[in-house]
Parts: C-alpha cells; sequence; structure tokens
C-alpha cells in the first residue's frame, strides 16, 4: 500500500489550517513546504508512517491552537476584568 495519498491528505490538511496561522498563511505555506522538499525522498515506509504521526500532531496543535484564541477572544468579549465579572452586570 502506498503512503503516497496519505502525505498528500496531509498537505492539504495542513494547508487548510494554516489560512488562520497568527503569522500569517504565507510564512505557514513557505515553511510547510520546506519541511515536504525536507523530506521528499524519504522511501523507508516506517520513517514516513513516523512522520505522517507527526503532521498529525502538529494538525492537533494548529487546532488546539485556534481554540485557545476563540475562547480567549470570547472571554475578552464577554467579561471586563481580571476578577471574571461578566460585562454591562453590576459587581454587587
Amino acid at each position: 500500500m502506498s503512503l503516497r495519498p496519505q502525505v498528500i491528505q496531509l498537505y492539504k490538511n495542513l494547508l487548510y489550517l494554516g489560512r488562520e496561522y497568527p503569522m500569517g498563511y504565507e510564512y505557514f505555506r513557505e515553511k510547510l513546504k520546506r519541511s515536504f522538499l525536507k523530506n521528499k525522498d524519504a522511501t523507508d515506509p516506517e520513517q514516513i508512517k513516523m512522520m505522517i504521526g507527526r503532521g498529525e500532531f502538529v494538525i492537533k496543535e494548529i487546532e488546539a491552537l485556534y481554540m485557545l484564541r476563540k475562547y480567549r477572544t470570547l472571554k475578552r468579549r464577554y467579561y471586563d476584568n481580571e476578577y471574571g465579572n461578566r460585562a454591562g452586570k453590576d459587581t454587587q
């Protein structure tokens, strides 16, 4: 079984997730491209599976980064101080 389709799908998934990367899509895309090109000559299936696993870990980390950013935005929007009081509520 060829691992090529899995590698291509991993690349596509990472490109999709890179759209909202904090340092910009262009930065993310170039870094991703360099990473994949650096390993383009790998032929050992076990090594390729290990790299795919690392890529899937990176996907989970990026998703966690986005969820944290979303959480912080919502918290900032609805809670106005360090005590966690809701914005617009009296603090009696």
